[in-house]
């Protein structure tokens, strides 16, 4: 039996591989070791033994800042890898112990949230009642941060997202309608033509809400080509108000509408002509996840507990990959 060189060197240990995958995200020892909660001199004992066990130096070590040596550019994408596939191995070895038990990490978006989680949290409740569901409540470029940075394990918004890596479950289709205040023409009214959209002071959410960018597509779809941006809110219920207030219109997903116009006396509901503009909700994982199985089953479940809302259910037989 021959035994290799690369098998008889001292291998690095993972928390030193972890200490110097935070180094080369934060740049900052104090900040890094805050990151995954070691002491400064833990981690600075950590990188300087990994340097030693790999024969490189890392980093380059100043009085007022840290940065990585050219070894080190190179070896923190290796890291950072070699530390995903833990994280994967250990999903991996408790979904095999038993699935829908231990932690599940939800990100839901905010105009999904408030509408959505209540069958969601029903749902689990009755069905895997030993799930540990956790809900994060953010905005999409963060739950997709989240998700490919595995702080997060599965996600509940707007589709397509176009992310290399990403799977799509999709859920469902939902019409928006047009929510208008007392006395507006198009209050109440049914088959309003998209195109009535060029002249209404539309009333939009902040940037990096994806509802709002769907709102401008809309606009943009009917021929309106200016960014009808005058006044903004940073969640549906403040929108809605403003509406009520006489300030403008806005578009509300069918989801919503119940919840957020039974909020005041002011408000009349408007619904376009076929085909209504929509928007499409999906729940999305990671390529690969070890829970892939579990979180297909769950889109399943998710779908038929969905069907009693004003929502189109779509079929699940084939995930769409947001990006192969």
């Amino acid at each position: 039996m021959t035994v290799s060189n690369t098998s008889k060197r001292r291998q690095p240990s993972l928390a030193q591989l972890r200490a110097f995958s935070a180094v080369a995200e934060h740049l900052h020892f104090r900040d890094a070791a805050a990151a995954i909660g070691m002491s400064q001199p833990a981690l600075s004992g950590a990188v300087a033994a990994l340097e030693e066990t790999l024969g490189v130096t890392l980093l380059e070590r100043t009085t007022r800042k840290v940065l990585l040596s050219p070894a080190g550019e190179r070896l923190a994408v290796r890291a950072k890898a070699v530390l995903e596939e833990v994280v994967a191995l250990l999903e991996e070895a408790e979904a095999v112990r038993a699935p829908f038990t231990g932690a599940l990490r939800l990100g839901v978006i905010p105009t999904v949230a408030p509408y959505l989680l209540p069958t969601v949290l029903r749902l689990v409740h009755d069905r895997y009642p030993d799930l540990d569901l956790q809900v994060h409540e953010e905005q999409t470029a963060n739950l997709l941060e989240g998700l490919t940075t595995g702080r997060l394990d599965l996600l509940l918004l707007a589709v397509p997202l176009g992310v290399p890596g990403v799977v799509e479950l999709p859920l469902f289709d939902e019409d928006f309608v047009l929510v208008t205040p007392l006395g507006h023409p198009l209050g109440g009214r049914s088959g309003i033509p998209r195109e009535a959209l060029r002249e209404l002071n539309l009333l939009l959410l902040d940037e990096g809400h994806c509802l709002r960018d769907q709102a401008l597509d809309i606009c943009r779809e009917a021929g309106r080509a200016d960014a009808p941006v005058t006044t903004t809110a940073a969640g549906l219920s403040t929108l809605v108000q403003l509406v009520a207030g006489g300030l403008g219109v806005t578009l509300l997903p069918r989801t919503a509408v119940r919840v957020e116009t039974t909020r005041s006396d002011q408000l009349l509901t408007g619904y376009f002509s076929e085909p209504a503009p929509t928007r499409r909700i999906a729940l999305a994982m990671r390529t690969g996840a070890a829970r892939r199985a579990e979180y297909q089953e769950l889109a399943a479940a998710l779908r038929e507990a969905l069907r009693p809302l004003p929502v189109r259910v779509l079929g699940g037989d084939r995930p769409a990959a947001a990006a192969r």
